[in-house]
């Protein structure tokens, strides 16, 4: 267990709430919109921010630190009080499922926990990563020059954050295009440490086909009452580009096999070999 920095963080943290479920990605994939739609739930409180990222990038600064990022224990009592039902909290850092230490340290900290996954077509999410960066002005290369450069970018990189817990990969985070959609690898790092019923997995497409029936679903599987929001907008959606066909096609191939691991895996076919 880390330290807290500061002692009167770890004091401060004990009235605080403890975080009942956690959505852990993958990235560009809707977590922003699920959410958003969660903390609209009258009996879901959210955290200070969407995504925290201590069990990534801040497990040094201990869990006096990560606590305070949560509702009051009195003002989840409130809430209790007037509805009569019990009231949870969680947050969501998309990076948490391709960390390599974020599913044991969730683990260990809170193993009973509710683990929420979304998975994307890999060849999009892929490419809306990429849009998302170079609008931050963080990718400089094309699409083809950056999914060419990934292997030579992450070389070594998980190798040292395995070897040094405390060690946050620049490169392993932001320049995973191809890596992060292969969902299988980082599943089973989940599935080996939570029970199955403990991880729900929301197909992307569908979430944003029909958003109410997957947030009913969600709901379901965090022991909510049913509640319908006025609207499901779509947040944090990124311009419209479209992708190269070849490069497209390229892809498509690259991630068949791993899609059809992740298939057998899950006993679904999730249909993105298009």
């Amino acid at each position: 267990m880390g330290r807290a920095i500061f002692p009167w963080l770890t004091m401060k943290s004990l009235i605080h709430s403890r975080p009942e479920f956690f959505i852990v990605g993958a990235q560009k994939c809707g977590t922003t919109s699920l959410y958003n739609y969660l903390i609209r739930h009258p009996y879901v409180l959210g955290a200070s921010i969407k995504e925290i990222h201590f069990f990534s990038d801040h497990y040094e600064k201990g869990y006096g630190w990560y606590k305070c990022h949560f509702p009051s224990l009195f003002r989840k009592y409130r809430r209790v009080l007037s509805g009569r039902h019990k009231v949870i909290t969680g947050e969501a850092t998309p990076f948490y499922i391709f960390h390599p230490h974020a599913p044991e340290r969730i683990k260990n900290s809170y193993p009973q926990a509710r683990i929420i996954m979304m998975f994307r077509n890999p060849v999009d999410r892929a490419y809306s990563h990429y849009r998302y960066h170079v609008k931050l002005g963080a990718e400089t290369l094309t699409f083809e020059e950056a999914i060419e450069a990934e292997s030579e970018r992450l070389k070594g990189e998980l190798d040292k954050m395995i070897t040094d817990k405390h060690y946050n990969s620049y490169n392993y985070k932001m320049f995973s295009y191809l890596k992060r959609g292969i969902y299988i690898e980082q599943l089973k790092r989940w599935i080996d440490l939570f029970p199955r019923e403990q991880i729900l997995i929301v197909r992307s497409e569908d979430f944003f086909d029909d958003p109410a029936s997957c947030f009913g679903r969600v709901q379901k599987f965090l022991g909510l009452p049913q509640h319908t929001l006025a609207s499901y907008e779509t947040f944090n959606v990124g311009k419209e580009v479209s992708m190269d066909q070849k490069t497209r096609e390229r892809l498509v191939s690259y991630f068949s096999p791993y899609n059809k691991s992740l298939y057998e895996c899950l006993d679904t076919d999730f249909d993105w070999n298009k």
